[in-house]
């Protein structure tokens, strides 16, 4: 689910005075000369700035903590809706006062029958960031990406492994050969632009990269890709890689433009989910209502207050609507977290399954041997498993192992899965080439019984390469299947003999991956009944889908 609103949540070492007299003047340049709006008299409660432009202000100062609060509302169009802009200098509370916090929220409200606008990154954020000095955490927020020095290694891996930070770290590397200024500039600035105020912005220069790499020996990044590092970072567990997202150099180069907007999405939407900070969460709701005009007659004042009433109604409606679609929001990613976790558990429980009875037959099969009289045979080892591939590279200039499989997909998307590949991605999808080149053989034959899930659960006693079925799925949703845009995302080249189109829409495919943005997947067609052969049509990232 794409976020919709921003919100900047960090916080500064200024006092509460200090802050809020300087974001009162960040906020003035943002709507005198950035907008432009006539600010030459603003005062507490609602100021009217402009036609459908309204600044509410409000402040309060007391022994729970002071704090200002400004609320652009303009609404320049009826068909075009609301766009609600909110700054908040509030101090900290008295387990932590030393420290003010800065809040911006950015916010659409629609007009009936519109969809929601994506808010991006505000003027009066930039602004703020470069007059206050702000942190998360340990970390330093601002709006331009830092270099990440061989001096700087200790400080920014004790960043990243911090567990109360709120903004994740994004950490760009530059590819071998490049100029680190000049790579910057032309393609990582573009790819940071929506960043500012909701993530860390790192750079690793060239010499600090290999120290890098080392110490995050589970999480790197190189050649030109890009990591998002979620707070709570474990260097030393494996799985934890999954939660990083990597975005590849390729993908980045391709279109920046989108790259960006996707780099943006998991920031945006952490920034919406993190509960605030108690000072910030305890704030009462702004009530503002317009001054009355002096000098009005009775029957004047009366229509004021008509009209303000109308006003505010039509306010409260709008934030209804908007508080009733937030939550429509959460409760789709949370059923989506649901189904995903119950495919975990069900593959879970099939593997655990396979291994089961794997460890019956095997004690079964000793048994025999010992009452044979062959106990030392018994309890030899198993040999080796043949030489297996370490990168993907390697998996596709060993295709031609593969009698009954071909490869008709896009080389170099496979290959590009090594710049952002964890865990046993090319184990897995190694196994599952020599699973399915058994399959093809029996296909071709005529002797499966079943697709390549059927052949998967019931196993020939002959064979060698088992796959988890857990991992396999032959058709898509309809969902899937109705999205001109994702399948199309799905259809892969084929020789003419198999589509006279010479492309086909492949459903059938194995999860390779999971746990993050990458979640790698292997497309396949079975033409065992035609040309006797199974085509791999894609290995490469997840295609998208309702849930990428």
């Amino acid at each position: 689910m794409e976020p919709r609103n921003y919100r900047m949540v960090v916080s500064t070492t200024k006092d509460f005075v200090t802050a809020s007299a300087e974001a009162d003047r960040q906020l003035h340049h943002w709507l005198s000369v950035m907008k432009p709006y006539d600010t030459s008299v603003l005062d507490e409660g609602r100021n009217e700035i402009a036609e459908g432009v309204t600044l509410d202000h409000d402040a309060a100062a007391g022994r729970h903590g002071s704090y200002s609060r400004w609320r652009l509302r303009e609404t320049k169009d009826a068909t075009q809706g609301t766009w609600q802009s909110t700054l908040v200098v509030r101090s900290g509370d008295r387990q932590d006062n030393r420290r003010t916090w800065l809040q911006v929220d950015i916010e659409h409200q629609p007009a009936p029958d519109q969809r929601h606008i994506r808010a991006n990154t505000p003027g009066i954020a930039r602004l703020l960031l470069n007059a206050l000095p702000a942190q998360d955490g340990l970390a330093d927020v601002g709006t331009d990406p830092k270099f990440i020095e061989q001096d700087d290694l200790e400080e920014v891996i004790e960043e990243l492994c911090e567990q109360d930070r709120r903004l994740p770290i994004v950490v760009a590397s530059v590819p071998y050969g490049q100029d680190p200024e000049a790579w910057t500039e032309k393609i990582i600035e573009p790819a940071f632009r929506h960043l500012t105020g909701l993530a860390v912005m790192y750079v690793l220069s060239p010499e600090a990269q290999q120290a890098f790499n080392a110490t995050l020996e589970y999480h790197p990044v190189f050649g030109g890709g890009i990591r998002t590092y979620r707070p709570g970072v474990d260097p030393a567990w494996q799985p934890d890689a999954q939660r990083h997202p990597v975005m590849s150099r390729t993908t980045i180069e391709a279109n920046p433009r989108r790259a960006a907007a996707i780099l943006a999405s998991l920031p945006q939407r952490l920034a919406l989910s993190h509960p605030l900070p108690k000072a910030l969460d305890t704030l009462p709701v702004q009530r503002t209502r317009p001054r009355p005009a002096a000098g009005n007659s009775s029957l004047e004042a009366l229509r004021g207050e008509l009209r303000t009433a109308e006003i505010l109604l039509q306010e409260a409606e709008q934030r209804e609507e908007s508080r009733d679609e937030e939550i429509r929001d959460f409760r789709r990613q949370l059923k989506q977290s649901e189904d995903r976790d119950l495919q975990q558990i069900v593959e879970n429980d099939q593997l655990y399954g396979d291994l089961q009875d794997a460890r019956r037959k095997a004690r079964f099969l000793q048994k025999q041997l010992e009452e044979a009289g062959l106990h030392a045979l018994a309890h030899t080892p198993p040999p080796e498993p043949a030489d297996r591939p370490t990168t993907f590279v390697e998996i596709l200039g060993r295709m031609g192992e593969f009698k009954h499989l071909r490869f008709t997909g896009n080389a170099k998307k496979t290959k590009d899965l090594d710049a952002q590949c964890i865990g046993n991605w090319v184990t897995v999808a190694w196994d599952a080439l020599r699973a399915l080149n058994d399959f093809a053989a029996a296909s071709a034959a005529g002797t499966t019984g079943g697709d390549f899930r059927h052949w998967c659960d019931n196993l020939p006693d002959d064979c060698e390469n088992p796959f988890p079925s857990g991992k396999v799925k032959m058709k898509e949703s309809e969902t899937v299947g109705n999205n001109t845009d994702w399948r199309r995302q799905r259809t892969f080249p084929v020789p003419k003999s198999v589509a006279k189109e010479t492309k086909l829409f492949m459903q059938a495919h194995l999860r390779i991956g999971g746990g993050n943005t990458v979640s790698p997947r292997l497309y396949f067609h079975d033409d065992g009944p035609g040309t006797g052969l199974v085509y791999v049509g894609y290995i490469g990232p997840h295609p998208d889908n309702t849930q990428t």
